[in-house]
């Protein structure tokens, strides 16, 4: 979900980097911060023209003004109007926070990029009293060029690294490609020998309407399909796994490895790959259904034919395209064929296809795990929530309109496989979005109220991460209100955070203060 990392700084003295060779040293620097008010400059409103999320733009923080007329109707004078108080969050639950690696932290060959600069990006966040890392294990990196044959020379050196500093880690089984989507600077593919097959059988792919593939993981029609040199698709990720737990024991019996995240669609998350950018999606458009493989479409035909109408065998032919808007479409108009008998066929199918996928594989992934926590990823597809047929979210596979909890379903599945929640954008103010996007309708905060609550009646734990770079004070404060609700009767709060992304940007100085004062009071620490 990571977009450009361009922002605006808070300040305007020169740009400067923390070193952890500096006279004063990275821990002093941190404990000798008098965290100030936030200042009253522009800030940078974390979003994205090409991103879920919006336009990048800033606008005033600080006091608000309004003017005053005389009684001859003349301004004399500007009266700021008062902020709103900080909220104090001392004393309350302690919240680990997790810093995401770049993508790009293990090369090709699976060798740690650039050691010296880790670690002394490590020793920083070390010093700001993060609790660890997450590191995106590369399935196209690993096994790249033979079935059940792994190298893991480079995560290996990685995590030595990361216990040294007394660090944990949260070790993501990423079993999808990188690069195509904003903000993804390297290109991992999937393994070359699987590349192999779909070059002969391209219905391994998640495949649009128009029969448009999409590389970026395999399609889950394929689970249960022996084509891949004699296995499964589900047994070639628990190979993975248990390859992984055997090769890095001394890490989970030492709670070095605190945490797995397995990936279980495109970018780790459990969705559809239905707003690709390589296919031309653009914010705030809809996306498209993805279960036009050969695969999907004989799943599709066996529920059919079990219903008893064989002619519902076939995908909407008037739900848009990639950029279309739900009211220019037959299907998720209000009134429209989503909510016919036809349509709540075909989308409790099509939801029910993405639960049972994310059920097999989490099963597995607590054989080959067990004793150790296990999550799964669920992206905020906020835009268009405040339509009656949520679009955006039914293209993505969540059955989510306005008369129907989409979520508790998901949530039930990762209660019965002991996995948590990981959840996105709660960095993201629903205002923004007007502001940025009118007509994309999006509520970020409705939805995260929503995903959260229906985790938390589940009784599953809830983790989260923004899904924007964030280096602003309002931002963090957004998070800290989702992290930490207020007033609420059960004391509910997240389970850990996890901060997108380690950069140059988050490296300097006005930033890393600002991000070391997040971190002080998400543990619930009193701030100077």
């Amino acid at each position: 979900m990571a977009i450009s990392s361009a922002h605006l700084p808070l300040t305007s003295s020169p740009t400067r980097f923390l070193s952890p060779h500096s006279v004063v040293g990275a821990a002093n620097f941190v404990k000798s911060l008098a965290f100030p008010p936030a200042p009253r400059v522009s800030a940078r409103v974390c979003s994205s023209l090409d991103h879920p999320g919006g336009a990048c733009r800033s606008r005033r923080v600080g006091f608000p003004r309004f003017s005053l007329p005389d009684d001859r109707g003349q301004i004399t004078e500007e009266i700021p109007t008062p902020e709103k108080p900080e909220r104090d969050f001392t004393g309350t639950a302690y919240v680990p926070v997790y810093v995401m690696l770049p993508l790009n932290v293990i090369g090709a060959d699976c060798d740690l990029a650039d050691p010296d600069t880790l670690l002394d990006q490590l020793r920083i966040l070390k010093s700001a009293n993060v609790d660890g890392v997450m590191v995106d294990c590369w399935w196209g990196i690993v096994e790249a060029h033979a079935p059940q044959h792994y190298n893991w020379r480079g995560y290996r050196e990685l995590f030595q690294i990361v216990r040294s500093l007394k660090l944990k880690l949260q070790v993501v089984m990423s079993f999808h490609e990188c690069g195509g989507n904003v903000g993804d600077d390297v290109h991992i593919p999937l393994p070359n020998w699987v590349m192999e097959i779909g070059l002969k059988n391209p219905d391994i792919y998640f495949t649009d309407g128009e029969g448009r593939r999409n590389s970026e993981c395999l399609s889950w029609g394929v689970d249960k399909e022996r084509i891949f040199r004699g296995r499964t698709a589900v047994e070639v990720y628990f190979d993975y796994m248990r390859s992984f737990r055997v090769e890095f024991d001394e890490f989970f019996e030492t709670g070095v490895i605190s945490e797995i995240v397995v990936g279980l669609g495109p970018c780790s998350e459990l969705r559809y790959p239905s707003y690709p950018a390589k296919h031309g999606w653009k914010y705030p458009g809809i996306g498209e259904f993805q279960c036009y493989d050969m695969y999907l479409r004989k799943s599709l035909t066996k529920a059919a034919e079990a219903r008893g109408h064989l002619f519902w065998a076939r995908g909407p032919d008037n739900a848009g395209s990639y950029n279309s808007h739900p009211h220019e479409t037959g299907f998720f108009r209000d009134g429209g064929d989503y909510d016919s008998y036809y349509g709540r066929f075909f989308l409790n199918w099509y939801s029910q296809v993405l639960i049972d996928h994310g059920d097999r594989v989490l099963s597995l992934a607590n054989l080959a795990f067990e004793g150790t926590p296990i999550s799964a990823k669920v992206s905020g597809i906020h835009w268009w929530y405040k339509t009656a047929s949520h679009a955006a979210e039914l293209m993505a596979g969540f059955y989510n309109p306005c008369n129907r909890d989409g979520y508790a379903p998901i949530a039930a599945m990762l209660k019965k496989q002991g996995a948590a929640l990981n959840f996105t954008c709660v960095e993201l103010r629903t205002l923004d979005q007007h502001e940025d996007f009118p007509e994309a309708l999006a509520d970020p905060e409705g939805l995260v109220w929503q995903v959260l609550n229906a985790a938390w009646d589940a009784c599953i734990p809830v983790a989260s991460e923004n899904a924007l770079p964030c280096h602003d004070r309002e931002g963090y404060n957004k998070i800290l209100e989702n992290a930490k609700p207020l007033n609420d009767p059960d004391g509910r709060h997240l389970s850990a955070f996890t901060y997108l992304r380690l950069s140059p940007q988050l490296m300097e100085e006005h930033n890393f203060t600002e991000f070391a004062r997040f971190v002080t009071r998400m543990h619930g620490e009193p701030v100077s």
